[in-house]
């Protein structure tokens, strides 16, 4: 890990397309800018953990559950046609 001081208004550069601004500093944290390509995906790590987690949890859906799924499916659309 590359660890580097730097002071609000100063800026690090990644790559030729992705630029950290620092904006500004404050109690216990830290104001950061992020200008990259829209085509690359920057988000909190704690929101990527949590997406990762909901993934793997349905991952471990059973067919079981697929079936009942498709059962109350089926009931709502036999009710949205009475």
């Amino acid at each position: 890990m590359l660890v580097l001081t730097r002071k609000p208004g100063e800026k690090i550069k990644i790559g030729d397309d992705i630029v950290i601004s620092v904006l500004d500093v404050g109690k216990g944290n830290v104001r950061i800018g992020i200008d990259a390509p829209r085509n690359i995906t920057v988000m909190r790590d704690e929101l990527f953990q949590r997406i990762l987690q909901e993934n793997v949890e349905s991952s471990k859906r059973t067919s079981g559950d697929v079936l009942e799924a498709s059962k109350l499916l089926r009931q709502k659309l036999s009710q949205e046609e009475e």
